[in-house]
Order: structure tokens, then C-alpha cells, then sequence
């Protein structure tokens, strides 16, 4: 990933309404959801949503694909993924953070080390 497509990401996702959108695309999962829903959903107006969409379509956060006469927007999961991997990889010292394949699972594990040192019971933060 380039960094100014992680920028352009990040930029996207920093305006409260577009995260909200992004946030309920990933609760859908890959089979998405027709614009109206997230309309409803989010009592956003239609062409409000539009605007947004188009942004976040533009930073690659989101598909879309048309299903008869509606538009279905689906999370950007693979983009996503390399975004998530690219911050852990190439902004992440090794010692704070690594991505380790779990073969079992087939998937990747974001291990955070030494970041945020436990707690003790009974203590406020």
C-alpha cells in the first residue's frame, strides 16, 4: 500500500458520518446493504449519503454493486485488510506490534506487545 492511500483512507474515516457508515457496512459483511437501509438506519438524507458514499468509494473503503433498480454497498474488506496490515507492518515498531498467520484458522493475528502495560485490579485509570 501506498501511503497516499492510507492517507486518503484515513482522511475519508475521520468525518463522524462516513465512520458511522463504514462501522454498519462492516456489521452487514461482505454481502452489503441497499443504500436506503443505511439511509434509514442512520436517519441520514439520501443525497447526504450519496456524497458520502462517492467519498468513501474514492478512498476504496467501499464496493457497490446494482441489484435491479437498487445499489448494494458492501465494506471494502480486502482494502481494509492491507490498510490494517500496512499501519501494523510499515508504522509499527516490531517490538509494539506483528501480524502472525495462524494456520489453523487461515487467518492473521495482530499481536500488540508492550503497549498498554495490565492494570492492577482495584486501580482506577
Amino acid at each position: 500500500m501506498e501511503i497516499q492511500e492510507a492517507l486518503t483512507a484515513f482522511t475519508a474515516l475521520s468525518q463522524e458520518t462516513r465512520l458511522n457508515v463504514f462501522r454498519l457496512l462492516v456489521e452487514y459483511g461482505p454481502e452489503g446493504v441497499p443504500a436506503g437501509t443505511l439511509s434509514e438506519t442512520l436517519c441520514i438524507p439520501h443525497n447526504t449519503l450519496s456524497f458520502h458514499l462517492t467519498h468513501m468509494s474514492n478512498a476504496q473503503l467501499v464496493r457497490s454493486r446494482r441489484i435491479g433498480r437498487s445499489i448494494i454497498y458492501s465494506a471494502n474488506f480486502e482494502f481494509f485488510t492491507n490498510l490494517i496490515r500496512y499501519m501494523v507492518e510499515d508504522c509499527c515498531r516490531e517490538d509494539m506490534a506483528n501480524i502472525k498467520t495462524h494456520k489453523t484458522k487461515n487467518c492473521s493475528i495482530i499481536e500488540l506487545s508492550h503497549c498498554c502495560p495490565p492494570v492492577p485490579q482495584g486501580t482506577k485509570t
